[in-house]
C-alpha cells in the first residue's frame, strides 16, 4: 500500500508497532543493498560513518535539537545508563508506575539511587523532593501520555533534571522536548527502523553528569584516530557517549529518520489517534488521544480476526500508524462480538 508519500508491505490487520514498525520500501530497499554489498565484500567499514552522521541528525532534527547533542547507540537501556551511572549516592529518583523497564532498570541498578514509582497522572505534583524524573512521554503498556508542559514547570520549580524516553512517541507524535536533560529513543518501532539503532540527546549543561559507561573507539573526536592506546580521548560533544555503531541498522536508521523527519508529524498524529480513537468510539468507549489503545479482549479471538497484536500487562495493545486504516479498525471488531 501507498501511505504517506511512500510504499509499505504492511499486511491488512497489522497493529503491532508498538512492537515493531514496518519499514517504509526506501528503508528496506537500503538495508538490502548494503546486505548485498557486504555478501559480495564490497562494503567498508569507514562507510557506514555516513549513516550513522544521517541517523543522527534526522533523530536530532526530530527532537529540534542539534545534531552534536545526540549520541547513538544500539538500545534505550544503554543509553540511560549512561545517566544512571553518573548519579551520586543518595540520588532520588521519581519515576512512574509500570513504566517500560529500559527506563527504571538502569537507574535501580545503581546501589546508590533510590527510584520512588507513583501513577502517571500524578507524577508532575509529586517531583518536589527528588533529584531527577525519568519518564516515557507515552506508555508502552497503553498509551497514556505524560503531561510534559506540568513536568517541565514542576522540575524547574524543584531544580530537578528530566530523563525521558520517547520511543512510543518519536514518529508520530511532535515533541517540544529540547528543554529535557536527556531524551532517549529507539529506532524500531514508530520510526520503522531496524532494531539496534538507538539515540541519546543530551543538553549541553548536562554532559558532565552523564558517564560513558561503555566508552569505546567509536566514542572519539575522531573515531578512526582513536582505535589503540590511551590516554582517554573522548569527543567533546555527546559523541563521547556513542556506542560502536551496528552497522546495518544505522544503514536502515539513516532512510528511516530521514523520511520522518520530512513528515508533518502533526498529520501523522491525526491520522494515528483518529483510527484509535475510531475504535474506542464504536466500542463505546471514550476517546483517548494516543496512538496506542489498550483493550480488555481476548487475544485468541483478535488473533482469529486476522489482527496482529501484543499484549501487554493483561491486556491486548494495539497501535496504529502511517500505513493502518479505516478497515483494520474494521477487521478488529468481530473480536469484541
Amino acid at each position: 500500500m501507498r501511505a504517506f508519500g511512500t510504499d509499505f508491505a504492511a499486511p491488512s490487520g497489522y497493529l503491532n508497532t508498538p512492537s515493531l514498525g514496518i519499514p517504509p520500501a526506501p528503508v528496506a530497499e537500503a538495508v538490502a543493498g548494503s546486505v548485498e554489498r557486504w555478501r559480495t565484500g564490497a562494503a567498508r567499514p569507514s562507510e557506514f560513518d555516513e549513516y550513522v552522521a544521517r541517523a543522527r541528525a534526522g533523530f536530532a532534527r526530530l527532537l529540534g535539537v542539534e545534531p552534536g547533542r545526540v549520541a547513538s547507540g544500539a538500545s534505550v537501556s544503554q543509553l540511560v545508563a549512561n545517566v544512571a551511572a553518573a548519579l551520586p549516592e543518595g540520588t532520588r529518583v521519581l519515576a512512574a508506575e509500570g513504566d517500560f523497564t529500559s527506563v527504571t532498570f538502569p537507574f535501580a541498578a545503581n546501589p546508590g539511587v533510590t527510584v520512588t514509582e507513583v501513577p502517571l497522572d500524578v507524577l508532575p505534583e509529586r517531583v518536589d523532593g527528588h533529584d531527577v524524573v525519568a519518564v516515557s512521554v507515552v506508555q508502552s503498556a497503553d498509551g497514556r501520555i505524560v503531561d510534559l508542559p506540568a513536568l517541565r514547570a514542576a522540575a524547574e520549580a524543584a531544580g530537578a533534571a528530566v530523563l525521558l524516553d520517547a520511543t512510543q512517541a518519536v514518529g508520530w507524535l511532535p515533541l517540544d522536548v529540547a528543554w529535557a536533560d536527556w531524551v532517549a529513543g529507539a529506532g524500531y518501532k514508530w520510526l520503522c527502523a531496524p532494531r539496534g539503532s538507538a539515540w541519546l540527546a543530551v543538553r549541553p549543561d548536562a554532559q558532565e553528569r552523564t558517564r560513558a559507561v561503555a566508552a569505546n573507539w567509536y566514542a572519539g573526536e575522531d573515531p578512526w584516530a582513536t582505535v589503540y592506546g590511551l590516554p582517554l580521548r573522548l569527543a567533546g560533544d555527546a559523541r563521547a557517549f556513542d556506542l560502536s555503531p551496528v552497522w546495518l541498522a544505522q544503514v536502515g536508521s539513516a532512510a528511516a529518520l530521514e523520511y520522518f523527519a520530512g513528515l508533518d508529524l502533526a498529520q501523522v498524529r491525526a491520522h494515528n489517534t483518529g483510527l484509535a480513537d475510531t475504535l474506542l468510539e464504536k466500542l463505546g468507549l471514550p476517546p483517548r488521544g494516543t496512538a496506542i489503545v489498550s483493550l480488555d479482549a481476548d487475544p485468541e479471538r483478535v488473533a482469529s480476526a486476522g489482527v496482529v497484536s501484543s499484549v501487554r500487562g493483561g491486556r491486548v495493545r494495539v497501535g496504529f500508524h502511517l500505513y493502518n486504516t479505516l478497515d483494520d479498525v474494521e477487521r478488529l471488531l468481530p473480536a469484541f462480538e
